[in-house]
């Protein structure tokens, strides 16, 4: 049972920057995402990357401004975020998708982030 623990969230004024880190219990082999939820609405994914780092997706909503990395030695994936704004206020997730699944069946508990205007 893969666990995942995120940290790096907290308040941040809008313009500013975060990073986000999410450590697995072991190696992921596999897609790791974050996705995130902010009141009100569903989640939604912010980005995602494969095993290799070769292949990485983003939101049109965080395109250019937030960057997904991972550092399989470490077994933790992170989310840089810059030029942050009211929109990216939300509870954000990481999660595991296993090579051999079609959804991600591991998440993390969820780290606040709060961008004040």
């Amino acid at each position: 049972q893969v666990q995942l623990v995120e940290s790096g969230g907290g308040l941040v004024q809008a313009g500013g920057s975060l990073r986000l880190s999410c450590a697995a219990s072991e190696r992921t082999f596999g897609t790791m995402g974050w996705f995130r939820q902010a009141p009100g609405k569903e989640r939604e994914l912010v980005a995602r990357i494969n095993w290799t780092g070769t292949n990485t997706y983003y939101a049109d909503a965080v395109k250019g401004r937030f960057t997904i990395s991972r550092d399989n030695a470490k077994n933790t994936v992170y989310l840089q975020m810059n030029s942050l704004n009211s929109e990216d206020t939300a509870v954000y997730y990481c999660a595991f998708r296993r090579v051999s699944a079609t959804e991600y069946d591991y998440w993390g508990q969820g780290t606040q982030v709060t961008v004040s205007s």
